[in-house]
């Protein structure tokens, strides 16, 4: 419904023994299938931009690949410290915008809407890399520079993620970091819970929809300020 669940997986798994590097990996076959299950719902509806999807997609390749390599050369440190803001200032932007994710939202501008493509590039070189809230910020993205509805932008949110996750997975498997057999359960329960997700997503209203978000937006900003920020180490 509203992204952000590699904030809990991949700590959970880290918890239970899984090395990081393992976890970020086998997060993404999971993430791969969970986004699959969100978007078959809407495969033939208005809900996708079939006129920028093409590009969005292009970009959000090239992006993940670079995202998926830095695993391999870039220290992971600074993970807890990004997303928690992140999170914080998509949840104060979309306070600030009541209207902002409602049919009647005003149309952007040109250059607001190629502001939007580099927005996106750069979101999927974060999200090939890790993709914890990745979903969530490429959904207020959406909303605010192509004026997409809060159902539209989770869709096109959940496709783009579909070609992230799945391009970070095939370097990840290239490079062998991934458990398979817990993948591939993790796997099964995202696509079925997302399948579930997205069906009851296109029989809400769009308010409600977008205060769902809202909610998980701070559950998960409070999360992440709570318990991933080395709060001892900091001092």
């Amino acid at each position: 419904m509203t992204g952000g669940t590699a904030l809990i997986t991949v700590p959970v798994m880290i918890l239970f023994g899984v090395p990081a590097r393992t976890a970020l990996a086998t997060n993404m076959v999971t993430l791969t299938l969970m986004s699959a299950g969100g978007t078959l719902p809407f495969v033939w509806s208005a809900e996708i931009d079939r006129r920028r999807a093409p590009v969005l997609t292009g970009l959000t390749l090239v992006g993940s690949v670079i995202g998926a390599m830095f695993v391999f050369v870039a220290p992971a440190e600074l993970l807890p410290l990004i997303i928690p803001v992140a999170m914080v200032f998509v949840l104060i932007f979309l306070v600030a915008n009541p209207r902002i994710g409602l049919p009647w939202a005003t149309v952007p501008s040109r250059r607001r809407m190629q502001a939007g493509y580099a927005v996106a590039f750069v979101l999927s070189i974060y999200g090939g890399f890790f993709s914890g809230g990745y979903v969530t910020m490429l959904i207020a993205a959406f909303v605010f520079f192509f004026g997409y509805s809060m159902l539209q932008s989770i869709v096109m949110a959940r496709l783009l993620n579909v070609a992230s996750s799945l391009i970070a997975t095939c370097v990840f498997a290239w490079h062998r970091a991934i458990d398979w057999p817990l993948a591939l359960v993790l796997g099964c329960a995202a696509f079925s819970g997302a399948l579930l997700g997205a069906r009851w997503a296109r029989t809400v209203p769009q308010k409600l929809l977008r205060t769902v978000f809202l909610v998980a937006v701070a559950a998960l900003a409070a999360k992440s300020l709570i318990v991933d920020i080395p709060w001892a180490r900091l001092r």
